[in-house]
Order: structure tokens, then C-alpha cells, then sequence
């Protein structure tokens, strides 16, 4: 199958919005490719031409959440004050407290483990990215700049992942500023 083609990009598109629609419902251990493709409108077979199972479809339909999480680290200033969170991880954290119900889903503890997998990946990779270009946080050249990327992209993810799945009672500015704050401990 062509990816190229518009009918399947349709199709993808499809089962993207189906299994998020579905996510927000039920566990994403419960759903099962007949609940997907009978929401998208497809059937069996044409969800196996696309994804392997449900949680790749979920990984790929949170692709986009993905890219924002990390391009907002990639565009923080490092050298912005320890008490003023930058803008980007401010405007970060608004999206996800606006999109709270998908992050749990995919975070939690019945969520996607390559969702996770793949916004780890991705963070450090951008992390890294910014580390090898001279944009690192000073008083860690002790510390490879992987490992580092690593650190903080798992840091990230687990800061997401604790409110997104608690009370939410924090506002998303001081979630983003307490981030800030641990980010920029030296």
C-alpha cells in the first residue's frame, strides 16, 4: 500500500481519531482492533494493512503531541531566569493540561508503553541535539551530554505523567515553573 495514496491517508487519519476518541472512554489496554475499526468506519482487515495492533496506532496518533512536547524543550532558553519558566515550556504545559485526558491515557499506568517510548526517544534526542550544538546547562560537563539529554527527557516525561494522571490541581504555569526550577538546578 502506497503511504502517498489519499485514500490511505484517509484511513490512517481515521483510526487515529478513533482510537484517541476511544482512549478518552475506556483504558487503551481494553481497546481492541474491532472497537477501532468499527469506530473509524474500516474493517479488520484494513486496520492490519495500516498497524500491527492498537498500540502502535496509538503511537503514531499521538505523533503530533509528541512533536510538540519536544519541540517546546528544544526552544527553551537555558539561560532563562530559575524563576521565570520560558515561554515555550509555559505554552507546553497549557497544552497539555488542555489535552490532560489523552496525556493520561497514554502516560498512565494502562497506557502506551511506546508512546512513552517514543516521547523519551524523542526529548532526548532534541535535548542532545541543542547539547552538541553548545546549548547545554552549565555545571554538568562532568556528565556525558546523552546521559544528560537522557536525564532530563525522562524527568520531563515523568513530571507530565504525575499530573496529568493526579488531582491536576496544580495550575499548568506553576507545574511549568517547578520543571523550570529542577531543570535549571545545577
Amino acid at each position: 500500500m502506497n503511504p502517498d495514496d489519499p485514500r490511505a491517508q484517509r484511513t490512517r487519519a481515521s483510526l487515529r481519531a478513533a482510537v484517541l476518541d476511544l482512549a478518552v472512554e475506556r483504558d487503551l489496554s481494553a481497546l481492541t482492533v474491532s472497537a477501532v475499526a468499527g469506530r473509524a468506519g474500516v474493517n479488520r482487515a484494513t486496520f492490519y494493512l495500516h498497524y500491527p495492533d492498537v498500540d502502535a496506532l496509538a503511537a503514531d496518533a499521538m505523533e503530533e503531541a509528541v512533536a510538540e512536547v519536544a519541540g517546546a524543550a528544544a526552544l527553551c532558553p537555558l539561560d532563562a531566569p530559575r524563576d521565570h519558566a520560558p515561554e515555550p515550556l509555559t505554552t507546553l504545559f497549557a497544552h497539555v493540561s488542555e489535552n490532560a485526558e489523552l496525556y493520561a491515557c497514554m502516560l498512565g499506568g494502562q497506557g502506551s508503553p511506546r508512546f512513552c517510548a517514543r516521547l523519551r526517544e524523542r526529548l532526548t534526542g532534541e535535548l542532545e541535539a541543542r547539547f552538541a550544538a553548545g546549548s547545554r546547562p552549565g555545571g554538568h560537563t562532568d556528565v556525558p551530554p546523552g546521559v544528560h539529554a537522557a536525564y532530563l527527557a525522562g524527568a520531563l516525561t515523568g513530571v507530565i505523567a504525575h499530573w496529568v494522571t493526579g488531582p491536576r490541581d496544580t495550575p499548568p504555569a506553576e507545574v511549568a515553573l517547578a520543571f523550570w526550577r529542577l531543570f535549571r538546578m545545577p
